[in-house]
Parts: structure tokens; sequence; C-alpha cells
């Protein structure tokens, strides 16, 4: 492999990929640029949810795609590194043709940098792990 391979390959990893800092600022910022999808199961949303996600299980992806507006970019995410949760739907959703990112690290690393998780008890925040580097 080249240099130039790498290059490349990294290049395009970082147009289908997002991480939690970037999805927390660009939500931040009021214009995120893309609806969020969290595509875990029902039982993992009521236990907490990045505040603004919309629930959209990974294998429902395909039969509810029209459920979000039309033309706007998605970004996935599941539980964690160790859930290919948010794979299964990012790639559901590029066969439907809509523009999608992943979030990478999933819920779990959304929460171990600090980040609030919203439930039926409001949203709830959880100090920063110092063991992720965030």
């Amino acid at each position: 492999m080249t240099n130039t391979d790498a290059v490349a390959f990294f290049r395009q990893k970082l147009t289908m990929e997002t991480d939690a800092a970037d999805v927390h600022a660009a939500l931040a910022s009021g214009e995120p640029g893309f609806v969020l999808v969290d595509s875990r199961d029902d039982a993992a949303w009521r236990q907490g949810r990045i505040p603004g996600a919309v629930h959209l299980p990974a294998a429902q992806v395909a039969a509810r795609v029209h459920e979000l507006p039309a033309g706007v970019p998605v970004v996935t995410y599941c539980w964690g590194p160790g859930c290919n949760g948010a794979t299964k739907a990012a790639l559901a959703f590029a066969l439907a043709g809509v523009p999608v990112r992943e979030m990478i690290g999933g819920i779990e690393y959304w929460i171990r940098e600090g980040h609030g998780v919203e439930n039926e008890h409001g949203i709830v925040t959880r100090p920063v792990d110092q063991l992720c580097g965030c």
C-alpha cells in the first residue's frame, strides 16, 4: 500500500463516519444539517437516547425511511463499538438513496464524553470518563 492509497482510504472513511464530539457540536449549533437516528431497539431507546434523536431501529429503516425529511442527510448511532446496528441502518439508508454517516462509538462514547442522555425523567449527564481521552 502506498501513502497515496492510505490518504485516499482515510479521506473516504471520514466522509462516512463522524464521532460524538462532532455530532454534539453540530447539535449545539442549532442547525446540525442532519437527522440523528437511534437505530437501537425499543428497550434501549427507553433507557436513554441522545436528545433530539429520532428512533428508527435498523431493521425498520427500509420500511420507514419515508418518515424522515426527504433529501436531509442522516447520522446513525447504536450502542457502541461492539454493536453494528448503526452500520446496518446506515447501509439501509444508503440503499434507499439517503446521504448517511455513522457516528462511531455510539451512545456509549456520547455518554463517556459527558454529553446528556434523555429518558422519561429528563436529561441525565454523567461525569466525563477520564479514560476516553475526550
